[in-house]
């Protein structure tokens, strides 16, 4: 098998992720909940991982990060612990729907105001449009994604931040695509609260991820409940990392995490940056040769992650990655990829999308076997189309 929804998800992790959790899930007690070894070394795992994502994404400290269980939940914390009634909250055509459904249900529940910055056909971002937004004042939040999930293209997520401030607005920064996969610095961006999940570039287990939140901003918890310490106060205590940590938290989990950042910290994140990029390439490359295959933006941003997606002429989306799947045993993704207002943008609102995403694990003989079964597939199924009419 081909595995080339690393966008989605990594399947293929470095064996010390599954190590680690296999050892958490065998010796660890509840993280917290007691001085006994089994919770101590269990406590000691997570704080661990605490350290390492704030050294990986530039957090100021291990008491930043709160973890979640992916970086939607992550993303809901946030927006939802801080817009007030009548906020208004700016954010950009690329967002994914982890983005856009928390801020219409603020706009639905709480009276909210969403202004949406558009992307242009080529997949970039709007400035002029941006700017605009936030000078028709009262922003109180921005909430954008560092890079598209459907076109792999990097904003300039620290211009962003820096008119956002200049506004008056916090800025929240989605980095589910971006967290381990290119060089990111919470600090370096401007970001107030960064949102990451670990199970994409960081190689750790499904259910991990979490929030970078600076000192200076204080994000009420969403959920309320066990803490392991003021067990008499009425509420939920307000310092982090607890703050949002409500509950046993996914220790076997986080070991897991903590493992697969270590990985990425050894190998380097610029290294494997560049070897995604030139893999990215590599295949961007092939698909031009393939006639009536259009890419789908990937040169509207300042950088690119290992993202490619195509809209084949006269093909279904979903029967070319079905057919990809069944004939070649390559794994893509195809549809509309949560991102509903980047396909407007991109006019693939009715055929959608095939998600080729790579990974530091593929090579260069899977992108040639790739770019050969989808020339196929493309071929194979237009015939198919010719026969029916």
């Amino acid at each position: 098998m081909i595995y080339f929804d690393n966008a989605a998800t990594t399947m293929r992790k470095p064996p010390e992720v599954a190590e680690a959790v296999l050892r958490g899930v065998t010796s660890f007690g509840g993280a917290g909940r007691g001085v006994h070894p089994a919770s101590l070394v269990a406590g000691r795992a997570v704080f661990d991982a605490r350290t390492k994502i704030a050294r990986l994404l530039g957090a100021p400290s291990p008491s930043c990060v709160s973890f979640a269980l992916n970086a939607t939940m992550a993303l809901n914390v946030a927006l939802q612990g801080l817009a007030e009634p009548g906020s208004t909250l700016v954010t950009t055509a690329a967002s994914h729907n982890s983005v856009l459904r928390p801020l219409f249900k603020l706009r639905d529940e709480r009276g909210c105001t969403v202004r949406i910055a558009p992307i242009n056909p080529d997949g970039g971002l709007d400035f002029v449009a941006y700017e605009r937004l936030l000078a028709e004042g009262s922003v109180q939040y921005v909430a954008a994604t560092h890079a598209s999930n459907l076109t792999g293209d990097v904003y300039d997520v620290a211009r962003m931040a820096e008119l956002a401030h200049e506004h008056g607005a916090l800025f929240i920064l989605d980095a589910a695509q971006t967290a381990g996969a290119i060089p990111l610095s919470q600090q370096g961006l401007g970001a107030d609260v960064v949102c990451f999940t670990g199970h994409k570039g960081l190689f750790g287990p499904q259910g991990t991820g979490g929030l970078c939140v600076l000192p200076s901003v204080d994000v009420p918890p969403l959920v309320e409940g066990g803490s392991g310490t003021y067990t008499f106060n009425e509420r939920h205590p307000r310092f982090m990392p607890e703050a949002l940590e409500a509950g046993t938290v996914n220790a076997h989990g986080l070991a897991g995490l903590a493992a697969g950042a270590d990985f990425v910290e050894k190998l380097g994140v610029g290294a494997i940056h560049e070897k995604v990029k030139r893999l990215t390439l590599a295949f961007e490359k092939g698909v031009r040769a393939i006639p009536g295959v259009r890419i789908l933006g990937g040169n509207g941003g300042i950088e690119r992650c290992g993202v490619v997606a195509i809209d084949a002429e006269g093909v279904d989306s979903a029967l070319l990655g079905d057919s990809l799947a069944r004939e070649h045993d390559i794994c893509t993704r195809a549809g509309a990829h949560c991102a509903p207002l980047m396909h407007r943008a991109l006019g693939t609102e009715e055929t959608g999308a095939v998600r080729f995403s790579f990974s530091c694990f593929n090579t260069e003989e899977e992108i040639e076997q790739g770019l050969c079964a989808l020339r196929k597939s493309v071929e194979s199924l237009r015939k198919q189309e010719v026969n029916r009419h």
